[in-house]
């Protein structure tokens, strides 16, 4: 990586990686961007402009350290992709040549001993089958998701004491229940259904039990099965 900001890249990065990583980063010709937050997206890859030779790469501030780094290697094994494939223009972007590159470059990272045992587990798993987006894969995001800063005045919905009430961003409120493995049961309030939270999703804590604001009735419509009902919380994570 021929690039001045290879040190603002390697700030972002946990200490104990980047001897491992900056090796990886120096052998292509990268361009790294650090971009605000999206909410599309963690990173991506874009390959050299016609009459340049570095690849554009770019990835969202706000990750976490170990997110931060699943990416960049994720957008990394784009690159070599494209390096050693150029000559064909079929190569799909998260086909089998990307999972090879991918599996190569993250190997050597997991097997140093410099992640937590959680996040290295789940990225020796994914590195079986990489998914095309680190949020498709349900366990690295989870791992990942634990060494998420909490944002002001929210907490996990795992460290809610049973009876709390809370709110989430769509401006919902719940009742939290008992935990039920990685979910936590939770009812909304007004309309007393039945929810299962993951626990690591950051709410907003309530003093009290927020008044509900009376709506315009609407057109009755089937009821949701709880599968769907759950199922509406299971995208919380990027």
């Amino acid at each position: 990586m021929k690039d001045p900001a290879a040190g603002v890249v390697c700030s972002f990065l946990p200490p104990a990686a980047v001897v491992h990583v900056a090796p990886l980063l120096a052998a292509y010709e990268l361009h790294v961007r650090i971009a605000r937050p999206r909410r599309t997206k963690l990173g991506d890859h874009r390959p050299p402009a016609v009459g340049r030779t570095a690849h554009r790469i770019s990835i969202n501030s706000n990750l976490n350290p170990y997110a931060f780094l699943t990416t960049l290697l994720h957008e990394v094994a784009h690159a070599a992709t494209w390096e050693r494939h150029r000559p064909r223009r079929r190569v799909r972007p998260h086909g089998p040549e990307w999972k090879r590159e991918f599996e190569a470059i993250l190997e050597p990272v997991v097997g140093a001993g410099v992640l937590p045992d959680e996040v290295a587990a789940a990225l020796a798993r994914s590195m079986r089958n990489p998914a095309a987006a680190t949020c498709s894969d349900r366990g690295l995001a989870l791992a990942l998701a634990r060494y998420d800063e909490p944002p002001a005045g929210r907490v996990r919905v795992e460290d809610l004491v049973e009876g709390t009430f809370f709110r989430i961003e769509s401006g919902q409120a719940f009742r939290a229940d008992r935990q039920v493995r990685t979910r936590r049961k939770c009812f909304e309030c007004g309309t007393g259904r039945e929810y299962r939270v993951h626990g690591l999703v950051f709410v907003e804590p309530l003093g009290e039990e927020p008044a509900v604001v009376a709506t315009t009735a609407r057109p009755r419509r089937r009821k949701p099965s709880k599968r769907r009902r759950r199922a509406g919380f299971g995208a919380w994570f990027r």
